[in-house]
């Protein structure tokens, strides 16, 4: 489990093809610390390590997970947001990250707003009835709070602090970033399906 607060932005430095993805993503975690087998965060993708090095380790993502998520883009150079799993007793600064992506969200807008960005992201009419405004989403493994929603295209504003520590603030209209919907909204739909069947 995480929380959406990045704490890295590693850099993919290889990407090879076995029978699954492996990527080799550099960062400035003390990868001493880093256990075999430990979950990460990678742009909003809980993957598995399964190999360290001095500043960097290694991750493999299967077909399924290059075909539902923008890991099937990742290119030597990419740079992408970092996060550790919680640690019983650590602070739950955003909200409840599984790093189980649900889909794509594409950026159809991005302006300026005061010292933030505006951006509005479409998300497949399948996923809209989980977005509400008011409340949390993750984009790309960021806890982000959702201002307005209409229709299946919804805002959010990225101030200064999370334009600089996420790459968040380097989005253009177009890109697609990694979308997971609200764990409590998730379970209250399911809910729902279940009780009018």
């Amino acid at each position: 489990m995480f929380t959406g607060i990045v704490t890295d932005i590693g850099t993919i430095q290889a990407r090879e093809q076995r029978g699954d993805t492996r990527f080799r993503i550099q960062t400035s975690y003390d990868t001493a610390s880093i256990d075999i087998g430990a979950s990460i965060c990678c742009s909003g993708i809980c993957l598995t390590v399964i190999a360290t090095g001095a500043d960097w380790f290694d991750v493999e993502a299967s077909a399924e997970t290059l075909a539902c998520t923008n890991a099937g883009e990742w290119q030597p150079g990419r740079r992408i947001n970092l996060e550790r799993s919680l640690k019983v007793g650590d602070e739950l600064g955003g909200h409840i990250v599984s790093g189980h992506v649900d889909g794509l969200a594409e950026v159809v807008t991005a302006a300026p707003e005061g010292d933030s960005l505006r951006l509005d992201f479409r998300v497949p009419n399948a996923l809209a009835g989980f977005v509400a405004a008011k409340g949390s989403v993750a984009l790309d493994g960021v806890s982000l709070t959702v201002n307005a929603v209409q229709g299946n295209v919804f805002g959010i504003n990225l101030i200064p602090h999370t334009q600089q520590v996420t790459t968040l603030g380097k989005l253009a209209m177009g890109d697609k970033v990694n979308f997971e919907v609200d764990t409590l909204a998730r379970y209250v739909a399911r809910l729902r399906d279940w009780v009018n069947t």
